[in-house]
């Protein structure tokens, strides 16, 4: 297992970009996901949280997830949610384990139901899903 380490990590960067423009920059360019639904900010709050054990990055950043559906609530008042992610390679060595990380973490949020997490290979990921914040931290410039 090749473990990247980090040039900077998000602090550094925050510091360099200014909270705001991070904001901005730490969105990856192709995740489809519900900005207007009021879970939406917990939701991605809680997948911040998982880094992928080999690169220093969250892996939302890192682009890894690639749709976030949140369905019409059921009569309790709960959502379910959807998510399509995949991993950086197919031979990743925490492909079983990642998925249930992504679903225990957006499971104990207020107002959801329950979580299906789908891992998808195509399109195949590379590094242009990855937000220029995640770039930055890991000194990779195209």
């Amino acid at each position: 297992m090749m473990k990247i380490d980090p040039i900077a990590d998000q602090d550094m960067v925050k510091q360099a970009v200014g909270e705001e423009a991070y904001d901005e920059l730490s969105e990856p360019p192709n995740v489809d996901m519900p900005r207007a639904h009021p879970l939406w900010p917990k939701i991605q709050a809680a997948i911040r949280e998982i880094y992928d054990p080999e690169i220093p990055v969250n892996i939302y950043e890192l682009g890894l997830i690639y749709k976030v559906t949140v369905k019409e609530p059921k009569p309790d008042g709960k959502s379910d949610v959807d998510v399509k992610m995949t991993l950086t390679s197919p031979g990743c060595p925490v492909a079983q384990e990642m998925p249930v990380w992504v679903q225990s973490a957006i499971l104990p949020i207020e107002g959801v139901g329950d979580v299906d997490v789908e891992i998808i290979w195509e399109p195949a990921w590379d590094p242009s899903h990855m937000a220029e914040t995640a770039k930055m931290q890991l000194n990779m410039f195209y």
